[in-house]
């Protein structure tokens, strides 16, 4: 069901985080507070007063930390090694006949004449010796076909490789923010040819990338999470690919799972992920409904790529500068700092990617966006997490009132001295899920 007004975002008072949030106020260290409806900000310094005397709350039990380790040297990340491909109830048959009996006895019994020797060659063979020809796995770019929600614990998607005749890279589109919209997403997606009436990929070698924030003041962020796991591996099937970057609702909700109620360092006094996941939208039936294999996916998601000289981010910051000179730096500091399963460093990662706005303003804005472009590449930043219509300075009103900003939004804004296109339309609020193809004809 649509959200129709700002208001119903609200969280009720009797949560400690709102009460905390309405004696205090913001922080200096947060952003901006009172631009816009307080309700609607992403609150990073979300806090839990204490009284005098109380007892410390012990720690939430703690999801392990992905280790990082080549996906090469385990075969659970390899689907060629996956023993469940053919028990998939909805795996789709690949054609594939059945050898003869007398000629499937031949070659179990060749099998057995040269089993002492098998032992020989695999000790003699090199970690990647014993690759297939052409296969090159990456530990980013592997898609993550595994959830437990497809069907059962362990499921695995079934697709079929369909070769592709055209050269080159196909077209290149970019989703903004979700926000547990599965509705709206998977109405816009068909809108573009890139999924079909049953939900599939149908866009071939088209590469498709969101830009993160796909839980949270929806009705159905996993649902999000369990489509776009599923298109990464039927898009990768057919020659392109869905991919997707980490914005700062990934690491609250990942946060909020691993940590709970665990204190955190905060100007704000004792602060904790679970009271900011429920003030900025948690949805109780998403945490519920939550697996390891969406941890899993969720932190091993790049912050920022560069694509045909657009630079996407989630976060319209330049927070992104202190975690590298390189995308590859920025990526691999960030994994490597959430892997560490440390509360106050997560923490921290999750306060910087809710800045915001740092492209807004009219002079320093442009500089802001070349200091990105000069260090990473590209021509221009392509982001979500801010609302075009708090971009713009149009937000609706107490009285339910929308008819002056989300409802006008139609695409995409480019501003900054046309350095930056801002890709949330403001779905939350009655606005609009943009789905993009890059480059824009402005």
């Amino acid at each position: 069901m649509r959200t129709e007004t700002l208001r119903d975002f609200r969280v009720p008072v009797t949560e400690p985080a709102a009460q905390y949030a309405v004696s205090t106020g913001m922080p200096d260290e947060a952003p901006v507070y009172g631009e816009y409806p307080a309700y609607y900000e992403d609150v990073a310094q979300a806090a839990v007063p204490r009284q005098p005397g109380d007892a410390p709350q012990p720690p939430a039990p703690l999801a392990p930390p992905v280790p990082h380790h080549d996906p090469r040297q385990d075969p659970r990340h390899d689907p060629r090694h996956d023993p469940r491909r053919e028990e998939h109830p909805h795996a789709r048959p690949q054609g594939r006949p059945q050898p003869h009996p007398q000629a499937q006895a031949d070659a179990d019994a060749q099998a057995d004449a040269n089993a002492e020797a098998e032992p020989v060659q695999a000790m003699s063979q090199g970690p990647e010796e014993d690759e297939l020809d052409g296969y090159t796995p990456t530990y980013r770019d592997l898609p993550v076909i595994s959830s437990g929600s497809l069907g059962g614990p362990g499921d695995t998607v079934q697709v079929q490789y369909v070769p592709q005749d055209a050269a080159g890279p196909g077209p290149l589109y970019v989703v903004g923010d979700v926000h547990g919209y599965l509705d709206e997403l998977v109405t816009e997606l068909q809108a573009q040819g890139l999924i079909d009436s049953e939900g599939r990929w149908s866009a071939g070698n088209a590469r498709l990338w969101f830009l993160g924030d796909f839980t949270d003041r929806g009705p159905d962020g996993i649902g999000v999470i369990d489509l776009v796991m599923r298109l990464s591996a039927e898009a990768a099937a057919a020659g392109g690919y869905c991919k997707a970057l980490m914005g700062n609702h990934e690491l609250l909700l990942i946060g909020a799972k691993r940590f709970g109620d665990t204190p955190v360092v905060s100007g704000a006094g004792t602060a904790t992920f679970q009271a900011a996941w429920l003030l900025n939208g948690g949805q109780r039936t998403d945490m519920e409904r939550l697996q390891d294999v969406h941890l899993q996916w969720m932190s091993r998601l790049d912050a920022a790529v560069l694509e045909e000289g657009h630079l996407l981010l989630h976060s319209d910051t330049t927070a992104y500068l202190d975690y590298g000179d390189s995308i590859e730096d920025v990526n691999d500091t960030i994994h490597e700092l959430l892997n560490r399963g440390d509360v106050d460093i997560t923490w921290d990662l999750f306060r910087k990617f809710t800045k915001r706005f740092a492209f807004r303003d009219e002079e320093t804005g442009p500089q802001a966006v070349r200091e990105l472009l000069d260090t990473y590449g590209g021509s221009r930043v392509v982001h979500g997490h801010s609302p075009i219509p708090y971009l713009l300075g149009e937000v609706g009103t107490e009285d339910g009132d929308d008819s002056r900003g989300p409802e006008a939004v139609d695409g995409p804004h480019v501003y900054a001295d046309g350095l930056a296109i801002a890709m949330d339309g403001g779905v939350t609020m009655a606005g609009k899920l943009l789905v993009v193809r890059l480059p824009l004809s402005d």
